[in-house]
């Protein structure tokens, strides 16, 4: 089961505090020390319209590079692969939002315009040996346009899966799915596409939990999520965090899962980044703490 923190850049994107390049590149340091290995660090959107993402190739150029962590960056059209290769990152995510209302406040142009450039910015990330990832934003609901057919999300992902992804991602961008949508949309995808298959939850309506049970359940091949629960997207409406790492991590591992995170070193990176932000942690871990309790030695 892997985890893949987005922490700092889905996390981070949407609070009112902008941290410096110096707090976000500790920040990072600690989710590594705390066993992440994926991590999402960046995103190369404008910095007039996202600030908190502001110096993405400084904070990449001041990481740790460590063997076996690999740092993802999100790219929204063909400036941000370029910025994304300058900045030698490990992995590009590449957003495809599943509606043309909400494509284009958040990208600026329809479904179909994002997907026509697709295949450049695919082939520039390969060939600069970066690995590339699609996510289907609001693929399980939108803000403005509402309901999704899973036919619609079927759709994008076989279009996208012959383009030479290494994986292809759903996001619950608002947080309005309810297991059931979890299994539909995975079988729905599966069916049309052999690629390994990460969800990207958020627990705006109280069950992103429940959605990542089932998705761990139908063997879904990574989840993301963020220390503390924070963030949000900025361009969606009442868009609040992500579920939180050391949330999923204790539901993973009490229902059987490993994973190469610790549980005290993702709390110790919440009360960080939290405490930068000047915010309560949504994440309910750190306040209740593990189960059963480690004894003093």
């Amino acid at each position: 089961m892997e985890i893949i923190e987005v922490g700092p850049r889905d996390g981070l994107q949407n609070e009112q505090v902008v941290l410096d390049v110096d707090t976000r590149a500790r920040y990072i340091e600690m989710i590594v020390a705390a066993g992440a290995r994926r991590i999402e660090a960046v995103s190369f959107a404008r910095p007039d319209r996202v600030p908190q993402m502001a110096g993405a190739e400084e904070l990449m150029r001041v990481v740790p590079r460590i063997e076996g962590v690999s740092y993802i960056g999100l790219v929204m059209n063909p400036r941000g692969t370029d910025r994304a290769i300058e900045s030698r990152v490990d992995e590009g995510n590449i957003v495809v939002v599943a509606t043309d209302t909400f494509s284009r406040r958040n990208q600026g142009r329809t479904l179909a315009e994002t997907l026509h450039a697709l295949p450049p910015m695919i082939d520039a990330l390969r060939a600069a040996g970066i690995r590339t990832t699609v996510t289907i934003g609001a693929a399980f609901g939108c803000p403005f346009e509402g309901e999704v057919a899973v036919e619609r999300v079927a759709e994008i992902a076989e279009r996208v899966s012959t383009l030479g992804l290494d994986e292809l991602a759903l996001a619950d961008t608002i947080g309005v799915a309810v297991p059931r949508d979890i299994r539909a949309r995975v079988n729905a995808v599966r069916a049309v596409s052999d690629l390994p298959l990460r969800l990207h939850l958020h627990n705006t309506r109280n069950t992103g939990y429940a959605n990542a049970l089932a998705a761990l359940e139908l063997g879904v091949d990574a989840l993301d999520a963020s220390t503390g629960g924070i963030g949000g997207c900025p361009f969606a409406p009442a868009a609040t965090g992500n579920i939180a790492t050391e949330d999923l991590l204790y539901l993973a591992e009490r229902s059987g899962y490993e994973s190469s995170l610790d549980i005290d070193g993702v709390i110790a990176a919440t009360a960080f980044v939290t405490g930068e932000l000047g915010i309560r942690a949504e994440a309910m871990l750190g306040r209740a703490g593990v189960f059963p309790p480690v004894s003093p030695r």
